[in-house]
């Protein structure tokens, strides 16, 4: 691995490019200045985008050595999580430190590290005059909330690209590269429920009124997965079961069993860990994250609010399953009681293992790695992906982090051979995308 990529990372994760709450606008200029510098640099054409007050936005674009070549997309982002708590970390996490093979910063694996090999891989190409498609580079900085300003730009965009390759996902393990071929969407929902004026007594008052408490759980209730971890039949139109060469590939990965005995967990019933890929990746889920109200005393609340997640599988739509949602917890409501339901979503994305940059990623990466990887669905969202796929740009997601990198926790790191293996695979990538079919 050259050193200067490792520096060149040691210095961008110096930048607490922090989008989450408690970071600074101009370090978040710093971090887009940081990665459009490097195409800059490169001989490529490259401006900051502005939509309204959030971060900017990099675009830019590389050219490639023949006019005719095929346009690739790369998207990553600036952005990272809050490091809180602080004294769980063992060094700062702005002050990135190399120990045991690993370098440790926030932002390490998600995702500078992980984007990094991609744009540097791009921009060396474009200075040896050997590119051999146009790259055009996206780099946000608002991943880590949501992605609005990113995604309102690509919809925006009537250029596109033959293909998008995303370096923000994980290997399957330390040997097994992944390619990302499904991500699920996402109906997020905050749910605040009001059955009186103010709390009561409830020696006075108790089996008399409403308990805004017992209200919205008996709304809850009404979506909760049955015992085999299953949602209401309503919640569950526009699945399509994955196709044979995924779960060929899902064979060699992984037991579930094991993953979840990694990180501690209980199975949701028995036999559920055994169907853990097909729950996570081809299926649709639903989480009640937050339940709030009432005191630590004898009270009847008057007011209580939740927050619940549903998990969309690939093929479902979020503008056609979130007023179902809505409309079931509604509908169990108790009379006269004062609902207000917000929401946030995002819709999921699925690429055909058959589609011509997939082939081609498989191709690239294994000659990389010297591992074939591995197709797999992924149980969470990544906004872009998910706009990527509705304007019909077949995309590459893929990526170097390993499970226990922590990322999103203290103590995020990334593994150097992770770093090699990046700047590698996409160096191959772009080279194989030469063969790309032009759209």
């Amino acid at each position: 691995m050259p050193p200067a990529l490792l520096d060149d990372l040691i210095d961008w994760l110096r930048i607490p490019s922090i989008s989450t709450g408690g970071g600074a606008r101009a370090d978040l200029d710093a971090a887009a200045d940081w990665a459009a510098a490097h195409v800059r640099e490169a001989g490529g054409e490259v401006e900051l985008v502005r939509i309204g007050d959030r971060p900017p936005l990099v675009v830019g674009e590389l050219r490639a050595a023949r006019a005719d070549a095929p346009t690739v997309l790369i998207y990553g982002h600036y952005d990272v999580q809050g490091p809180e708590p602080l004294d769980l970390w063992q060094t700062p996490p702005f002050e990135p430190t190399v120990r045991g093979g690993r370098v440790y910063a926030r932002g390490a694996a998600d995702d500078k590290g992980n984007f990094l090999p991609l744009l540097r891989a791009a921009c060396e190409l474009a200075r040896e005059g050997t590119l051999p498609v146009h790259v055009r580079v996206l780099v946000e900085g608002e991943e880590e909330t949501g992605s609005a300003g990113c995604v309102q730009w690509l919809s925006a965009d009537d250029r596109g690209a033959d293909a998008a390759i995303v370096f923000d996902s994980t290997m399957v393990d330390e040997q097994t590269p992944a390619i990302t071929i499904g991500l699920r969407g996402i109906v997020q929902l905050g749910i605040s429920v009001r059955v009186g004026v103010r709390d009561l007594h409830s020696g006075l008052y108790g089996g008399s009124v409403q308990n805004a408490l017992h209200a919205l759980h008996g709304m809850l209730a009404a979506v909760m997965p049955g015992p085999d971890g299953r949602l209401h039949s309503e919640l569950l139109v526009g699945i399509e079961p994955p196709a044979a060469a995924e779960l060929a590939s899902w064979e060699g990965l992984p037991a579930g069993e094991h993953v979840l005995a990694e990180i501690g967990a209980l199975e949701l019933y028995p036999g559920a860990a055994a169907e853990y890929y097909r729950r996570t990746g081809a299926d649709a889920s639903l989480d009640v994250n937050l339940i709030a109200g009432g005191a630590d005393r004898t009270v009847v609340p008057a007011s209580a609010r939740a927050t619940l997640s549903m998990r969309l599988a690939p093929r479902q739509r979020s503008d056609e399953i979130r007023p179902v949602l809505e409309r079931l917890l509604r509908d169990a409501a108790p009379a006269g009681a004062e609902v207000e339901i917000s929401h946030h979503c995002g819709d999921p994305a699925l690429f055909s293992v058959d589609e011509p940059a997939i082939r081609l990623a498989g191709t690239a990466i294994e000659r990389a790695c010297g591992v074939a990887p591995a197709f797999v669905r992924i149980g969470g969202s990544i906004p872009i992906v998910a706009e990527l796929a509705a304007k019909r740009i077949p995309t590459i997601v893929t990526g170097f982090v390993l499970p226990d990198d922590a990322f999103h926790a203290p103590n995020e790191s990334f593994s150097l051979r992770s770093l090699e293996l990046g700047e590698r695979a996409a160096r191959e990538l772009l080279l194989q995308m030469e063969q790309l079919p032009r759209h």
